[in-house]
């Protein structure tokens, strides 16, 4: 029996952290609009520096031991999470919030799909039947019915994919290694690779006073975001937590329409409607294969 065990805080920090990340995506937005708005790549940049000065100064505070780092997978994770994060920011430039956030939610799909050839991992009917209902949902929201797909839409997407790759090397760090320890390393490499690109592009500007402010609420609030998905997995199973995270998207919504008027359309509605369904049906099938494993003699 787990000692930390404990739903009802698991769901606390799950709910905590969907807000934390939908806030993060609303400051993203607000920081990039307008003619003197932000380049996605420097909000991608102030983001991973913010979030490293948080886990850096958690990290002094807690003093933990590291293990040996694998190196070129912390590499690869970082390049792909940063990759993705900053999609999700230029994505957000052209399309709401809530349908950027759905479409992210197809991250867990490639997920499972990326894992069958890197991995070795087998997909069952009911997993095969999830990645096919959310996916639905995703054309649902890239509207190709309507002459051409939403560039926003498709910068969504490669976010997804991107995210997905992510999370197939996460599976593979988190084995060996503490989070703590995954944290820091990631908020590292992907500072490096941010700045590399502002670099190359010669886009970075001089942030006004209210940019900076708002790049550390990303910066930090990303980083407390992920503190608080990593306490939440700790206190209950995985297929008991993940799907109170899909409330990210129901801030986001909440978010976009008081702050910029912008509420879901009925297509949208529907859209992320069907990708939480998939999503829904991935959590409690994921639920069941995991009892069902625990059951088994060791």
């Amino acid at each position: 029996m787990n000692p930390d065990h404990n739903p009802l805080a698991s769901a606390a920090f799950m709910l905590t952290a969907a807000a934390l990340v939908a806030g993060c995506t609303l400051l993203a937005k607000v920081a990039g609009a307008g003619p003197e708005g932000l380049h996605a790549l420097q909000i991608s940049q102030g983001r991973f520096l913010f979030a490293l000065l948080g886990v850096g100064l958690a990290t002094l505070i807690l003093r933990p031991r590291f293990a040996k780092p694998a190196w070129r997978l912390h590499a690869a994770r970082s390049f792909f999470g940063w990759g993705g994060i900053t999609l999700t920011f230029l994505a957000i430039q052209f399309i709401p919030l809530a349908d950027a956030t759905a479409i992210s939610f197809l991250n867990p799909m490639f997920a499972m799909l990326l894992a069958i050839p890197l991995l070795g991992e087998t997909v069952g009917p009911w997993r095969w039947a999830a990645v096919t209902i959310a996916l639905v949902g995703g054309v649902i929201l890239l509207d190709p019915g309507a002459g051409a797909v939403q560039a926003g839409a498709l910068i969504a997407l490669a976010a997804a994919v991107s995210m997905g790759i992510e999370v197939t090397i996460i599976k593979r760090l988190t084995g060996a290694e503490r989070p703590l320890q995954i944290l820091i390393i990631n908020q590292g490499f992907g500072l490096t690779f941010a700045t590399v690109a502002v670099i190359a592009f010669g886009v970075w500007q001089m942030p006004t006073p209210s940019q900076w402010a708002t790049l550390a609420g990303i910066g930090f609030m990303m980083a407390l975001a992920q503190t608080c998905f990593i306490q939440s997995m700790r206190r209950a199973d995985a297929s008991f937590a993940s799907p109170f995270f899909y409330a990210t998207l129901v801030f986001a919504a909440l978010y976009d329409g008081v702050i910029f008027g912008v509420w879901p359309d009925l297509q949208s509605a529907l859209g992320a409607a069907v990708i939480l369904a998939g999503g829904a049906l991935l959590a409690w099938r994921e639920g069941i294969r995991g009892r069902a494993a625990r059951r088994m003699p060791g």
